[in-house]
């Protein structure tokens, strides 16, 4: 399909608008959360009675009485509260934009709230909880110490890839090739095999090895193979449930082979097969078919999908060959999109969000481009940029700057103007994930990691480390339960990042 009709011109950019309480809700600056402190004696009283009304879900508003949200308490402190949606996203919300009858409600039935013990530990697959790279971990070291954090245990002999890890329910997931033959591994907290599992045929083309990082929802494992098998595993043994094919869907990879990890949406699992079914969104307990994109025609690319759940329509975000593209999330009707990047040599991150804003970033010379959503379901352009070219490494939001791989280092951009507030070498192109005020750089050649501050003022090191491997390292790092994951090549390291009391 011509470009044009791929993304009309009236339809190009659609959204809506989200207003300060909801970007709240959404946004990525305001994902950090402190756990809350030692229950007072007469509050643990009331625990056990009000644990029933806490957990449940309820309309919560913010202090201007125009936005509501549906969702159950986890946890709350003076500061912020801790929500569930409907749809399973975890949010955090600041105590103050909420009603004053939301926090008098909270002053009952706080101490009620069940703790959140499946989300503390828990990186469920790509960029984390949130799709967007950060942790929810707290206390953690500021300062590494000389020749890096300590090290509990290392995998040496993983097959062959560039995946992450998932950690999920005390088990670390992560996917390698050995021979041609693709395979998804489960360990312990300790670094001991818990099982191992194939999923079909390996990609064996240009840059072999494994790929996407798998998606751990529940009881179910997810994971789209470099040659486009679609499966679900059951997360505690490794037994497979369903497959389905991306022939199916008369789909076709890049020429790197599919890279993108499956998304868990409510009760859908979806994911890119490309072409004129584009997006697809399968039933996740069954794989069948729910809904299939329309108004796309494009090549997959490597980017995974982001869910932006506030307004109406909720939405559906990734890129793709042609360029970024939207959908409804409830019927994959296109939304709008932009051709930045179409035909660019390959598309590779994924689409960060915060506060109104969608933000992609490209290599290949190609740069940036941030998307201002607006009423009525539709998206502009508010600024593009050639100081984000980004091959695979990826960015994070953080208080309303982008921080993310530049070239052969490290920028940080304004997310509402894209001024450019700093560059900086550091580890050289690498990736990058966020945890407890700080930011992990994992470089792409060497296997070297580091530690550094997340300010608008600039980058300051504080401390790194090396890992062993071979050829490009294109795997993030991954911090979670006060450890931090890094893979490169066939090595799997744990280290300690927790800070001692």
């Amino acid at each position: 399909m011509p470009l044009q009709r791929c993304f009309p011109a009236r339809s190009v950019n659609h959204a809506v608008t989200l207003g300060r309480f909801v970007g709240c809700f959404v946004g990525a600056a305001v994902l950090v959360w402190v756990t809350v402190g030692a229950l007072g004696a007469e509050r643990a009283a009331r625990k056990a009675a009000g644990k029933s009304v806490a957990s449940q879900p309820r309309m919560w508003t913010d202090n201007t009485g125009k936005f509501k949200i549906k969702a159950s308490l986890l946890e709350a402190n003076e500061d912020q509260v801790r929500l569930k949606k409907t749809d399973g996203t975890v949010i955090s919300v600041p105590m103050r934009r909420l009603s004053e009858a939301d926090q008098q409600w909270l002053q009952k039935h706080a101490a009620a709230a069940e703790p959140a013990a499946a989300d503390a530990g828990e990186w469920p697959g790509w960029r984390g909880p949130n799709r967007d790279g950060k942790s929810p971990d707290t206390g953690l070291l500021k300062q590494w110490p000389e020749g890096g954090p300590r090290l509990l245990w290392k995998v040496s002999q993983l097959g062959k890839g560039y995946s992450s890890v998932a950690v999920s329910r005390g088990t670390v997931y992560i996917t390698g090739e050995e021979g041609n033959t693709l395979f998804i591994y489960a360990f312990d907290l300790e670094g001991k095999p818990k099982w191992k599992v194939p999923h079909g045929p390996a990609w064996t083309a240009s840059h072999p090895g494994a790929r996407a990082t798998t998606t751990i929802d529940g009881e179910n494992l997810y994971l789209l193979s470099g040659v486009g098998l679609m499966g679900c595993f059951d997360a505690r043994t490794g037994q497979p449930k369903w497959v389905r094919d991306v022939k199916e869907y008369a789909g076709s990879p890049g020429g790197w082979g599919y890279a993108e990890s499956v998304l868990i949406y409510g009760n859908l699992a979806i994911f890119k097969p490309g072409g004129r079914k584009c997006i697809v969104a399968v039933d996740k307990a069954t794989g069948r078919d729910v809904w299939i994109s329309q108004g796309i025609v494009a090549g997959p690319e490597y980017s995974s999908c982001l869910p932006i759940t506030a307004g109406n329509p909720p939405m559906i975000v990734t890129g793709t060959r042609e360029g970024l593209v939207c959908v409804d999330a409830r019927n994959g009707r296109f939304l709008w999109g932009d051709n930045f990047a179409a035909n660019n040599v390959a598309n590779c991150p994924t689409p960060a969000y915060s506060d109104g804003y969608v933000f992609w970033a490209n290599g290949y010379r190609k740069g940036g481009i941030c998307m201002k959503l607006t009423p009525g379901g539709r998206a502009t352009r508010a600024w593009t940029t050639s100081d984000m070219v980004c091959h695979h490494g990826g960015y994070i939001i953080h208080e309303g700057y982008i921080y993310g791989n530049h070239d052969n280092g490290w920028v940080c951009l304004d997310l509402r103007t894209g001024e450019k507030k700093w560059q900086a070498r550091s580890v050289g192109k690498g990736s990058i994930c966020w945890a407890d005020g700080m930011l992990y750089l994992f470089g792409e050649n060497g296997g070297q990691a580091a530690l550094a501050t997340c300010s608008p003022e600039g980058l300051e090191e504080k401390g790194r480390v090396r890992v062993e491997g071979s050829g490009p390292s294109w795997a993030h790092p991954v911090v979670i339960g006060g450890r931090l994951y890094l893979r490169y090549d066939t090595n799997l390291y744990c280290f300690d990042v927790k800070a001692r009391q």
